[in-house]
């Protein structure tokens, strides 16, 4: 599968896209679990200020030394924002973690929070990032691609462990395997409400991503080992976070590529 690396050499080559320097350990049974320290080294906290102290929000993707892929629901005109790279446990000062300013935000024109269509968005940093072990972007999937049914994909994120829980302290990864668009716009899932922008993946009514995961990475494996983001945490449920049949939606990144590569180019 290609893989569109939009930085090519992000430090004089020393680093690519989507191959963690701490590989994540990933097993095929059903259930979230810590992730190994820095094993998604291009998760982000995107952190909002309220009244002087910084509170995490939603999740998303670092994929450039300076650009970020999140939801356009994560986004509010009326809020400050910063990124948390490097993060592992969000209540602990972490050796190699770094938190930069928002710079450009860049919501898709034609996102419509009332029927959830075009959620995604961009961030670009206010400076570069320090690209280390613990901070490394993921790479994207080529354009148009579309993911097999029951391609074992990991949804990663802070958000609730539990439907009404709180959000958790460390990075989170669960099994979430894709379902296909055929079955997913079944009438007794998600039916006409998924569209072909859209992926889904879990639905087995015990794993799914929750609160504080939006804006997080579906994150999917290449046949090369690369780790690539095809999915950006859109919406669930709202019946519970885990509801049989109501997969996990996220947007589809293939969808959008020509979108993406025309902010970078003009931001």
């Amino acid at each position: 599968m290609m893989k569109l690396l939009v930085l090519a050499v992000l430090v004089a080559g020393a680093y690519s896209c989507g191959l963690p320097t701490f590989p994540p350990v990933v097993k095929r049974v059903v259930g979230g679990e810590d992730v190994r320290p820095n094993s998604w080294p291009w998760q982000i906290s995107l952190q909002y200020n309220r009244n002087g102290e910084w509170r995490h929000t939603c999740g998303g993707t670092l994929i450039s030394a300076d650009w970020v892929l999140t939801a356009a629901h994560c986004i509010s005109s009326s809020n400050t924002y910063r990124v948390g790279l490097g993060k592992h446990n969000l209540k602990e000062d972490e050796l190699g973690s770094q938190f930069i300013p928002a710079g450009q935000i860049i919501v898709h024109e034609k996102w419509n929070p009332f029927f959830i269509r075009n959620d995604i968005a961009l961030i670009k940093l206010q400076t570069p990032v320090t690209v280390s072990d613990s901070v490394m972007p993921a790479c994207l999937p080529e354009a148009g691609f579309l993911l097999p049914h029951n391609a074992p994909c990991y949804v990663t994120g802070w958000g609730r462990m539990k439907t009404g829980g709180p959000i958790a302290d460390i990075l989170q990864q669960a099994l979430l395997p894709v379902v296909d668009h055929a079955t997913c716009t079944l009438p007794d899932w998600w039916g006409g409400q998924v569209k072909d922008t859209m992926v889904c993946a879990g639905g087995d009514g015990v794993v799914s991503g929750c609160n504080g995961d939006s804006g997080g990475p579906l994150n999917c494996q290449s046949a090369d080992g690369a780790w690539e983001v095809h999915g950006v945490v859109s919406f669930g449920s709202g019946l519970s976070c885990n509801f049989p049949k109501k997969p996990t939606v996220f947007t589809q990144v293939s969808s959008y590529m020509d979108w993406i590569s025309a902010q970078m180019v003009y931001y």
